[in-house]
């Protein structure tokens, strides 16, 4: 990658981590919403593990005969690390890691967390889950509210970094497409070229190349290499024009 194209992409990633950083800022700024009426009563134990095969279906029918429920939310376990069986038909239920059980009391919340952790589920024995043992604990002075935006700020996280890593996957595409075009025009070029060649090759048009002629200079002995008439010759000839010209003036002067 070029130099001015890694700015560029710097320059990219920066600006989606400074927009997912203002909304995550937004997030945490956020007003707290009005406690709905009777909200300092109630209380929030945390179940650190929740048995396979069970849901909040269950898990309220189990729990609402120590008190009253509100509100009950389980966070889903990642597909990676389920472990299904193929021998049993509840292998295609959705796995939890842990939740968050809401009493309308939170004195009925902490006896409750008390009295159940480390101890067996118990219930009916051809449950999955009938050996397991309760891990849940009171939270003190935890409202509801604090765990939804708990989430709001987890899934805020979450989609700054996926906009941060689709920016990065963008720009690598598009690098490559535009390297692929590259070669693609390239390569046309050379097949180009290859037939214009074969064309000319079997048309039998040979490549065309003039000559123009030039004159040879004169070399620098070439007034040696010619004949020279002798100096009696030269004299006789000279007294011959001279006699000639005397008879034409006296011509002249008779007429």
């Amino acid at each position: 990658m070029n130099p001015s194209e890694k700015e560029d992409f710097q320059i990219d990633v920066e600006e989606t981590t400074s927009n997912s950083d203002e909304k995550l800022k937004k997030a945490k700024k956020k007003k707290k919403k009005v406690p709905s009426k009777g909200a300092e009563k109630r209380g929030v134990c945390y179940l650190s593990r929740i048995p396979p095969h069970m849901d909040h279906v269950k898990l309220r029918h189990i729990l609402s005969q120590f008190g009253d429920i509100q509100r009950i939310f389980l966070a889903p376990q990642g597909s990676a690390t389920q472990v299904h069986s193929k021998r049993s038909r509840a292998s295609r239920d959705q796995a939890y890691s842990e939740g968050w059980v809401e009493f309308g009391n939170k004195k009925v919340a902490k006896r409750v967390a008390n009295m159940l952790n480390g101890e067996q589920i118990g219930g009916k024995k051809r449950s999955s889950f009938y050996y397991d043992l309760w891990n849940i604990k009171y939270l003190s002075k935890f409202k509801w509210d604090d765990l939804t935006e708990e989430l709001a700020l987890k899934k805020a996280t979450r989609e700054q970094k996926l906009a941060v890593e689709l920016s990065a996957a963008k720009r690598e595409r598009d690098f490559y497409m535009s390297r692929v075009d590259q070669s693609r025009a390239l390569n046309a070029i050379e097949e180009r070229l290859k037939k214009k060649q074969k064309i000319q090759q079997d048309s039998g048009v040979a490549k065309v190349i003039r000559h123009f002629p030039q004159t040879k200079p004169i070399a620098a002995d070439a007034k040696k290499s010619k004949p020279e008439l002798s100096d009696d010759i030269l004299d006789a000839r000279i007294k011959e024009i001279l006699g000639q010209d005397k008879e034409y003036w006296s011509w002249n002067e008779n007429v």
